[in-house]
């Protein structure tokens, strides 16, 4: 029975530590990146993945009972929350930022994303070309 105490411990652990992991490498992301919709994303998928990995490693301590089920609803509500918040964020920042131009390329219509795409295979299929005639 303390073999499997020791088990559930290291598990519990090695989950709470990738969840602390990630946080970091979260932190790291939004102080480095440079514009705020590569920022918001790194908080969004740090927030979801480390808040879970560190709730399931707390579910494992806790053993089964009711605090893990609670635990549980709350990795459930994160899952669902934290992608619908960061997603309205993005839209409130598309939709309001004057200078975006600046930082992307935008889209008015397909047909220009089209023209774009069929401009940049025509300017590699000449290179595919040569490097396949050095291969024979």
């Amino acid at each position: 029975m303390q073999v499997l105490e020791w088990v559930r411990f290291i598990v519990g652990a090695g989950m709470l530590l990738c969840g602390l992991g990630i946080f970091l490498i979260e932190v790291y992301g939004v102080f480095h990146l440079d514009y705020v919709l590569n920022r918001m994303h790194a908080a969004a998928m740090g927030d979801t993945l480390g808040i879970s990995f560190s709730l399931i490693g707390l579910m494992i301590f806790c053993g089964l009972n009711f605090t893990t089920l609670k635990l549980a609803l709350i990795v459930i509500f994160f899952w669902f929350a934290s992608p619908v918040c960061s997603h309205m964020l993005s839209r409130l920042e598309v939709t309001t930022n004057e200078n975006l131009k600046e930082h992307c390329v935008i889209y008015d219509d397909l047909e220009q994303l089209e023209d774009e795409l069929k401009n940049i295979k025509s300017e590699k299929e000449p290179l595919d070309e040569a490097s396949e005639g050095r291969q024979l």
